[in-house]
């Protein structure tokens, strides 16, 4: 059956943007039909072997982290240093802005900013603080963790219960405070599991990341675990749940053929991130600017600070109600292999009002 959507302008909740550094302070617009004031911006330059740069409004800006990385939260005067009601101002740093250096940036938005005291509001038993929208199914949230002492329970903000949360201590770094991820295809217990955003490691098997705990819909639960909750350490996480028509996190089996795997997601995607489970390869993510026209060759990696590959080895089609694989790589397709993957919405295959959209 056709997906219906409740957002008919997916340019409202998240947009790619891609640019040529100046050298000099630059203010970006983005390219969307509709104004969108991002609330995270994830930044990584094209060209060369700058670390991801990521920023929301929750932890203010110049503060960045990076996906490639398990160090913690830096300050960089010269990074991203404005979200603007259509964009966001850059500063001179080449990690962002170098002198013809080219750059890609993923921009979501959260929308309503929130403060949860636990002990007032008996939701959880861990304070927070974030920015969240029910609409998108996107929010971030920000706490301090407890350690050994206490499984945490912390307010995510989302009104639904969360398909992925991404998790990260910002305060302590090296190699051992990797992002930890929740997919809730990972396996078919996936509060006993966990993804390594900052690595390309297949599934893990760790009790104490998610507490053995499977997410509700108002609280994520976090053991004594470095990534979630370690003692009197800040964290800052993102949440989603799935929304028809804009939003898709899902698994899927490859088959090892070019004529590859066609994944259904009711819609057009903008941006695909891929990561196989059952085995070691990167955090893979093709979008609708860099290569705006199929096949879809050309990737970023999460997981390392390398330049986009580009390539013609990940063969991907962008379609107007999924994609599909036209590899026969590992990354995307082994035959046997297993993924999981996020996706988000260019425009929907049938729109609020049932009427199939026309999909470029």
């Amino acid at each position: 059956m056709a997906a219906y959507t409740t957002i008919d302008n997916a340019e409202l909740y998240f947009q790619v943007k891609i640019w040529t550094g100046t050298g000099s302070s630059n203010a970006l617009t983005l390219d969307g039909d509709e104004d969108m004031q991002p609330d995270w911006v994830m930044i990584k330059q094209r060209s060369g072997t700058q670390q991801w740069n990521g920023y929301d409004v929750v932890r203010g800006v110049q503060k960045y982290i990076g996906w490639n990385t398990g160090i913690l939260e830096n300050t960089q005067a010269q990074g991203l240093t404005a979200f603007g009601s259509n964009g966001f101002t850059v500063g001179t740093d080449d990690m962002v802005n170098g002198s013809s250096e080219t750059y890609v940036a993923y921009c979501w938005k959260a929308g309503t900013s929130f403060t949860n005291d636990a002990s007032a509001t008996s939701v959880g038993n861990t304070d927070s603080s974030g920015s969240a929208s029910s609409t998108a199914g996107f929010s971030i949230s920000k706490w301090v963790g407890a350690g050994a002492s206490l499984n945490i329970q912390v307010k995510h903000g989302l009104s639904a219960v969360p398909a992925v949360m991404i998790t990260k201590n910002i305060e302590e770094g090296g190699a051992g405070n990797h992002w930890a991820v929740y997919h809730h295809k990972n396996t078919s217990a996936p509060e006993t599991d966990y993804l390594k955003l900052s690595d390309n490691v297949a599934t893990t098997d760790e009790a104490t990341v998610w507490a053995d705990t499977a997410p509700t819909s108002t609280v994520f639960t976090g053991g004594d675990f470095s990534g979630s909750n370690r003692a009197n350490d800040d964290f800052v996480g993102y949440f989603w749940n799935e929304v028809q028509g804009f939003s898709k996190f899902g698994g899927y089996t490859g088959n090892g053929n070019a004529n590859g795997t066609f994944v259904y997601t009711g819609f057009r995607p903008s941006w695909v991130m891929v990561k196989l489970t059952s085995g070691t390869d990167n955090w893979n993510i093709v979008d609708n600017k860099r290569e705006p026209f199929n096949v879809a060759d050309n990737t970023m990696r999460a997981n390392l600070n390398n330049a986009e590959y580009t390539g013609t080895a990940y063969g991907v089609d962008i379609l107007s109600n999924g994609f599909k694989l036209r590899t026969t790589d590992g990354n995307f397709n082994g035959d046997g292999s297993t993924y999981v993957f996020l996706a988000f919405a260019e425009s929907p295959f049938v729109n609020s009002n049932g009427v199939p959209t026309n999909a470029r």
